[in-house]
């Protein structure tokens, strides 16, 4: 990596300090010095390296008690293909408790699918969720870093496994003392993501403790259409995840699913992101000519794109499940029947629902019982 140093040259930590934080991990952070264009360009070759490990890491801020940092870390798509993933981290630069500090995951909401898109491109810090703590939120595999192919839309294991990783990659931040405790947090997409990684956590993750996970009108239910809107929505999000998905599953022919209206319109996705997807394909959503096969009812994508479901597995956390009643993005009956199929598997789940809350004024409208709710945990 040509852009990277042994040592971060804009640190004002004596050597000492340094050089103790430096022991606590097994290699000194690679501090990337490149423009910020850059540093999403992996190097090539690619290092090996561990799922968490990381690859690059790129100062963004440090004031008022906390830093910033963008991270590029190794993951494992729904191929355990290695996989460079970017993720932002704000971290404490205060006295960390014993233990170290919890860790606050975020799984981001739709943003599109091509690397242009990614969270990290445009946010300063990650999301704290009322918790005092480090925070890092993830792009998923194929958003933020530029690996030549789309993202993965709604793929479990990618998704996932990018957010299991961005906790593992904060732990290989001496300085900021981030320990083995950490919640899942995520809205819409968001919150399939953070439902995908608690329940492959155990598994996949098994040295990092599961307090509790927190899933907003999280995309659910996959096979499912309801009323209002929602053919509309779901025609959309399933040409992201079709399209995504091909390159996880080779046996995906996407020709062979969709129209010759949607082939045609199909470059949207590689060159625009979620406004200019939507407005690209909700008219051919109206006219019903986004697929001479719907995926979802077609093999071999039905076996393929549906076992990214959620909801289907018990863990040992706790899960608080929050929606509105006038969503019409996720609307509130698919979260209604979430809840049921996560009763049905003995999940430990409490529900709030808003009345009059929509798909955006759930976040703000329940910040206060959610930081509470973390905080607990």
């Amino acid at each position: 990596d040509g852009g990277s140093t042994s040592a971060d040259p804009g640190s004002d930590q004596p050597a000492s300090t340094m050089a103790a934080s430096a022991a606590r991990d097994s290699a000194a952070v690679p501090w990337f010095t490149g423009s910020d264009a850059e540093f999403y360009l992996p190097p090539s070759p690619m290092p090996s390296g561990e799922p968490g490990a990381l690859i690059r890491v790129m100062r963004v801020s440090d004031a008022d008690g906390a830093a910033t940092v963008k991270l590029m870390y190794h993951s494992r798509d729904a191929a355990d293909r290695d996989v460079p993933v970017t993720a932002i981290a704000t971290y404490p630069t205060t006295k960390a408790p014993d233990g170290g500090w919890p860790v606050v995951a975020t799984a981001p909401g739709t943003v599109g699918v091509a690397a242009q898109c990614g969270v990290t491109r445009r946010e300063t810090e990650a999301p704290a969720w009322g918790v005092d703590g480090v925070r890092v939120m993830t792009d998923y595999v194929g958003l933020g870093a530029e690996i030549g192919r789309l993202h993965p839309y709604l793929s479990r294991p990618s998704e996932g496994h990018s957010v299991l990783d961005a906790v593992r990659a904060v732990r290989h931040l001496p300085d900021a003392h981030a320990g083995d405790r950490w919640l899942s947090v995520g809205h819409s997409q968001g919150g399939h993501g953070a439902l995908s990684a608690s329940e492959l956590s155990t598994a996949y993750a098994p040295e990092l403790r599961l307090l509790g996970t927190l899933a907003i009108a999280p995309a659910s239910m996959l096979d499912e259409v309801y009323g209002g809107i929602d053919p509309i929505v779901t025609g959309i999000l399933t040409v992201m995840s079709l399209y995504g998905g091909a390159d996880e599953h080779p046996d995906i022919i996407v020709d062979d699913y969709v129209t010759p209206e949607l082939a045609a319109a199909s470059d949207v996705l590689h060159a625009g992101c979620l406004d200019q997807i939507t407005g690209a394909l909700i008219p051919l959503a109206i006219e019903g000519k986004l697929f001479t096969a719907d995926p979802r009812q077609t093999e071999p994508a039905r076996s393929l794109l549906l076992p990214n479901d959620v909801g289907t597995v018990e863990v040992d956390a706790p899960l608080f499940l929050v929606s509105g009643t006038t969503d019409d993005r996720v609307v509130i009956d698919r979260v209604r029947d979430l809840y049921q199929r996560l009763c049905a598997t003995g999940q430990v789940t409490e529900l709030l629902i808003v009345d009059g809350a929509d798909h955006s004024a759930i976040v703000p409208d329940t910040a206060e019982q959610t930081s509470a709710w973390l905080n607990a945990r």
